[in-house]
């Protein structure tokens, strides 16, 4: 306009980054260059528009009140970056139905019960003694105050749940903070977008807890685990994997003026799917470091308990309902369903959390074991024995055939397994949004993910011509059996009584053998309680620890141990007997 002209005709400097002079003028009146935005302490001194006639005053608004420029974006450091990817976590769990209360009290004070302990916020005297004091969550939560820029709380202000036991006056005086020096401030500006991206990376402080992107999963598994919802890690996980839990490349989804290159690479930077054990671990690290109290009860009518869970993998692979009353009497025999044993208490001596989903499958193996031995030769004995008495009693209620089981769950698992390992094969590791370590590397960074783009675009074309699926809608079962389904048998409703025998008023196993899959287990100093090598045992063990695992997308040996540890419990007697007669050898031996 006339009048823009006019107000910046005088002034002819030079800007300091770009050497242009093309000038424009903010709301506040100062000066930026129109050419790289940045914006200069000059202010335009005030004009009387009456000289004017026929003008109005218009501000230009470039929207640079809290950014450094439109390069550069916001400043921010890398525990907001966090607080982002946790909304975004939390959100979708939401959208998986679990209630709003997870995200906005639970979640929300954990999280801020971190920020405390970590020495980021609501303490005496924070990490950052420099620079903009991090955005913290805000009281009254919603999903608009995690991913925006609401105002920071004061340093000293803590809620109720922080202030029980989460800080002492002592740690506040002995704990020193990391101040960030003007040196590595200006390192980060060039080596990272966050402001603390350098020196985070290079943190260590003996007993704090570093937040990583597998953390965010501990502390929504925490979270999950204090309201008792009907999610189990392996759910999580498998969530996680089917792209309905934002985890790999998260920060894509950061708000547009939140830079991400150099260091953060490596901090928000993932290219490797979560693990079960791993994710496990760190449940338990976080829980330990956040004082948390014990937390609620897991009852027998809480999804998480084994009768429950039991039943719900015993329809899932397709086995018969009436092995769930074996499962209970298992669960019973062991004390796996009580409540101390089941509650996590992150503040005890040991503090631990029971697998509870590799637990309940390692109750079925056993039960299996008892019923079938699993030693490639009773199974199938007892296969044929209810082959026969199907043909000859088609109206009665079928036997259980386990080769028949075998055959169908095989086929299925193969199938699923295969679709599996395609859709890993297939997966975009690199994100819409490429991650570059500076500013030179930009161009080429974007210049190769649009070639990468384009050559998959041409290979799916040649290799297939059909449309790709969408997403999956979400599950809590990967297999489905019904009586409807005339392609596969259903063995829900099938009898055990081939199986079993009647002594007065309870039921036997007419097998009367058992072998126990681990014969002597490691000191406790060893990092495994067990080994497992397949060469060891029998085809149809390998097979249902195989079918298992896969369910709950675990190592083999992972299942292998806990099966161990069941029959540790079940059979104490006989581990007793085991272990006087090692000792009495090495008597003997000295």
């Amino acid at each position: 306009s006339v009048l823009e002209e006019f107000q910046i005709e005088e002034f002819k400097e030079r800007c300091s980054q770009c050497a242009a002079v093309s000038w424009g003028l903010t709301d506040e009146g100062k000066y930026y260059c129109t050419s790289c935005h940045n914006v200069t302490e000059r202010s335009q001194e005030v004009i009387n528009t009456d000289l004017i006639p026929n003008t109005q005053i218009k501000a230009l608004n470039r929207g640079l009140k809290k950014k450094n420029n439109s390069e550069k974006g916001w400043d921010w450091y890398v525990c907001e970056g966090f607080q982002n990817i946790l909304c975004q976590q939390a959100e979708a769990l939401k959208n998986l139905g679990i209630g709003p209360e997870l995200k906005n009290d639970v979640l929300h004070n954990f999280w801020k019960r971190y920020l405390q302990k970590s020495k980021q916020a609501y303490c005496k005297n924070p990490v950052y003694t420099t620079g903009r004091k991090p955005t913290v969550l805000e009281d009254n939560l919603s999903h608009s105050d995690w991913a925006s820029e609401p105002e920071l709380l004061s340093d000293v202000s803590c809620p109720p749940f922080l202030e029980s036991g989460a800080e002492s006056q002592s740690d506040i005086h002995t704990r020193k903070p990391f101040p960030i020096s003007k040196a590595s401030q200006s390192e980060t500006s060039v080596c990272s977008g966050s402001l603390d991206g350098v020196e985070y990376s290079q943190r260590k402080e003996k007993g704090i807890v570093k937040m990583t992107v597998p953390q965010t999963l501990a502390f929504c598994y925490l979270s999950l685990l204090w309201q008792r919802e009907a999610i189990t890690l392996s759910d999580l996980l498998r969530f996680v994997e089917e792209d309905h839990i934002p985890y790999i490349n998260a920060f894509q989804h950061f708000p547009e003026q939140m830079k991400l290159y150099g260091r953060d690479r490596g901090i928000f930077g993932i290219e490797s799917w979560p693990d079960y054990e791993d994710i496990y671990k760190k449940t338990i690290e976080v829980g330990t470091f956040l004082d948390l109290p014990r937390f609620p009860d897991i009852t027998e009518d809480c999804y998480l308990h084994p009768n429950i869970l039991c039943m719900k993998y015993l329809m899932e692979v397709n086995l018969p309902d009436e092995m769930h009353n074996l499962t209970c009497h298992v669960v019973k025999m062991t004390g796996m369903g009580e409540v101390d044993f089941l509650t996590f208490d992150p503040i005890a001596k040991m503090a631990k959390t029971v697998k509870y989903d590799v637990q309940a499958v390692a109750i079925i193996v056993v039960v299996l074991k008892l019923l079938f031995l699993l030693d490639d030769n009773l199974e199938w004995s007892l296969s044929n024995l209810a082959e026969k008495h199907n043909e000859k009693n088609k109206k009665d209620k079928p036997w259980f055939d386990f080769r028949k089981w075998y055959q169908i769950m095989k086929k299925a698992f193969d199938e699923k397994k295969q679709k599996w390992e395609e859709a890993r094969a297939k997966y975009l590791w690199k994100s819409e949004k490429p991650l570059y370590y500076s500013f030179v590397d930009k161009p080429v960074a974007y210049k190769k993910r649009e070639m990468v783009v384009n050559l998959q675009k041409q290979f799916s074309t040649l290799v297939d011509s059909t449309a790709t699926a969408g997403k999956k809608s979400p599950s809590s079962f990967q297999f489905n059996w019904t009586e409807e389904d005339t392609d596969r048998t259903c063995f829900h409703g099938h009898s055990l009584q081939g199986v079993l025998k009647e002594k007065g008023q309870s039921l036997l196993t007419k097998n009367s053998l058992y072998w126990l899959s681990t014969q002597k287990f490691c000191r406790c100093y060893c990092t495994h309680v067990t080994t497992y090598e397949e060469s060891n045992y029998s085809l149809s063990y390998q097979f249902i620890l195989n079918l298992f695992s896969f369910l709950l997308r675990i190592k083999t040996s992972l299942l292998h141990e806990e099966v161990s540890l069941v029959e540790k419990k079940l059979f104490e007697k006989k581990y007793s007997v085991t272990k006087k007669k090692s000792r009495s050898k090495k008597a003997r031996r000295h």
